[in-house]
């Protein structure tokens, strides 16, 4: 391939996949990087090695990807309903998906990585473990703010 054919292989808008695939891949770094700065600057956050940090930080992408996707069904559910009943019904059930989850995956972490990645608290770490998440997603929501800002 030539250097100007690499150079208009750049040009092209990228396709779906692709943008999915940097989509994630951010997302995995910036979980990557929140799950480090929680391990250096928290007493309650334990992390072995990068390695462990990199994979648990896929790991919890996944699991949240998976976690946004029941929650949109429901929320699909609940739109095609109408009145105050089931909209109540559906802020109930979302915070409950919501909530849940996060000792699922907890839990998960907990198997999968068997000791290697540790998260002290009451109710087995779940206080710092939500909290971690919480500030993954602020973080991730962020940089799409950011990235939005500067196409204008």
């Amino acid at each position: 391939m030539s250097k100007q054919e690499a150079v208009s292989e750049l040009a092209l808008p990228p396709s779906s996949r692709q943008k999915l695939f940097v989509r994630y891949t951010l997302a995995i770094l910036i979980d990557l990087v929140v799950l480090g700065l929680f391990n250096q600057f928290w007493g309650r956050v334990h992390v072995e090695t990068f390695s462990v940090a990199l994979m648990a930080a896929a790991m919890m992408q996944l699991l949240l990807q998976g976690t946004f996707k029941v929650e949109h069904y429901v929320s699909d559910y609940f739109k095609a309903k109408s009145g105050t009943a089931a909209k109540c019904a559906y802020g109930v059930t979302a915070w409950f998906i919501l909530f849940v989850s996060k000792f699922i995956m907890l839990g998960a972490i907990e198997v999968v990585f068997s000791g290697q990645i540790h998260f002290e608290g009451h109710f087995h770490g779940a206080i710092p473990f939500i909290t971690v998440v919480a500030v993954m997603i602020a973080a991730e929501e962020v940089i799409v703010r950011i990235y939005r800002r500067l196409g204008d």
